[in-house]
């Protein structure tokens, strides 16, 4: 037997909730930066993605590294002999309180909430934009069940000592906080650094 020589790869899921453009800087971002994704657009977020962008899930299909339908479990980042070696994190964003909800259960009737249920047995980071409001109590336990396993949960909530001054420069500065989570620093303008 021989080594394999691990990679350094990264899954996105996108799904439907309000705020399609974090998931396509995300995608954007991840790929500028020379990284390898292995990108799952859900139906809801088809829809999504074509009432709040001008991206359509065909051109993120071509950006992306990897393209899945949400419905194939046969995928290799539905494996953990794939996700152990390979893939480093993974980032849910937007992430609805849907998908939050599988994932809270272990229900991984879709490729989104399997991915993510085997990044978690595989020890790899997971980071979801949960973008709800305002929040029910069981939306906040199923969080609280996540974060008690490690899951990062990061909503979307833009620090506003940036003073983004359009959606663009809103969404980069979610998208490096959400990156921070997963062990990725990127710079943004106006990152904090003290009071002057």
């Amino acid at each position: 037997m021989k080594q394999i020589e691990t990679r350094q790869e990264y899954i996105l899921g996108i799904t439907g909730a309000s705020g399609a453009v974090l998931g396509v800087r995300m995608l954007e971002v991840l790929l500028a930066l020379g990284l390898p994704v292995h990108l799952v657009v859900s139906e809801a977020a088809k829809m999504t993605l074509r009432e709040e962008t001008d991206h359509s899930p065909e051109d993120l299909k071509r950006l992306a590294t990897f393209f899945y339908d949400d419905r194939d479990l046969g995928a290799p980042i539905s494996s953990g002999s794939y996700v152990s070696p390979y893939v480093s994190a993974m980032i849910i964003a937007p992430c609805s309180m849907k998908s939050l909800a599988a994932i809270a259960a272990g229900y991984t009737e879709t490729l989104i909430a399997r991915a993510a249920d085997v990044v978690q047995k595989e020890g790899k980071r997971l980071a979801l934009a949960v973008r709800e409001s305002p929040l029910t109590a069981i939306h906040l336990e199923q969080m609280l069940t996540l974060a008690r396993s490690g899951v990062r949960i990061v909503p979307p909530v833009p620090p506003f000592y940036q003073r983004a001054a359009t959606v663009g420069e809103l969404a980069d500065q979610i998208v490096a906080r959400v990156l921070d989570q997963i062990g990725i620093h990127i710079d943004v303008p106006n990152r904090w650094r003290g009071t002057p």
